[in-house]
C-alpha cells in the first residue's frame, strides 16, 4: 500500500526535530488515541516547561513533516495523533462520537493518483458526519 510506505518513510527518514518537537511526539506516541492541543499540552506540563504557543508550533511543523496528522471533531476542535495508514471514520453530529471504518474505500484512488502527480502523499483521511444510532433515536430520524 502507498500510505504504509509513505508513513513509515517519514517516520524513519524524519528531521531533525528540536528538544520540544521531540517532546511532543514521544508525548504522543504514548498515546493510543489522538489529543488535542489542550489535552497534549497538559501532559507536557507534567514532564517540562513548555508554553501553549510552542505546542501548536510543534505539531505544525511535526504535521509538515509527515509525522503526525489533525482531524476536526464535531466541534471543530482539531485532534492530533501519529500518521497511520487507512484511518476512516463515521462522526456523529449530535454526541460526537466517532466510529472507525474497517476498510478503506479510497486505498485504489490513492494508489493510482500516487505515480501520476508530482505530489507525495503522507496519508489521507475520509470521514462521514450523520447520528450514530442512539442520536438518531432520539431526534425521531
Amino acid at each position: 500500500m502507498k500510505s504504509d510506505s509513505s508513513s513509515q518513510e517519514s517516520a524513519t527518514h524524519s528531521p531533525r526535530l528540536t528538544r520540544n518537537q521531540q517532546a511532543v511526539l514521544d508525548v504522543m506516541r504514548q498515546q493510543a488515541d489522538a489529543l488535542s492541543a489542550q489535552e497534549l499540552y497538559s501532559l507536557l506540563l507534567e514532564r517540562q516547561t513548555i508554553g501553549l504557543a510552542t505546542v501548536y508550533r510543534a505539531l505544525e511543523t511535526l504535521k509538515l513533516h509527515g509525522l503526525i496528522k489533525s482531524r476536526m471533531g464535531a466541534n471543530g476542535e482539531a485532534f492530533y495523533s501519529l500518521v497511520t495508514p487507512d484511518q476512516h471514520y463515521l462522526t456523529c453530529l449530535q454526541c460526537g462520537q466517532s466510529f472507525l471504518l474497517d476498510h478503506c474505500p479510497v486505498q485504489e484512488l490513492e494508489t493510482h493518483l500516487q505515480p501520476s502527480v508530482p505530489f507525495k502523499v503522507y496519508y489521507h483521511t475520509l470521514e462521514f458526519f450523520g447520528l450514530c444510532t442512539p442520536c438518531a433515536d432520539t431526534k425521531g430520524t
